[in-house]
């Protein structure tokens, strides 16, 4: 078979393979979720309230940080 040939073949494969990769690109279309609906999806109870929990970043963790970020400065 010539080069040539074979280019083509491959050519028209590739082709192929991309046109049908395009055909069943799906993205979801953009909607509007209806306001009833969300209420049986909710994983949690309506009646729960949302608590915000303090947390504070540990004193070690923080010098870790600042040890990580300044082991790269200076060296060259």
């Amino acid at each position: 078979m010539k080069l040539e040939i074979a280019r083509g073949l491959f050519l028209l494969g590739a082709l192929g393979v991309a046109s049908l990769c395009a055909a069943a690109w799906s993205e979801p279309n953009a909607r509007v979720v209806a306001r009833s609906a969300s209420v049986d999806y909710c994983p949690v109870p309506r009646l729960v309230q949302a608590s915000a929990v303090e947390t504070r970043p540990d004193e070690d963790l923080l010098l870790f940080l600042y040890g990580m970020s300044q082991s790269l400065v200076g060296r060259g």
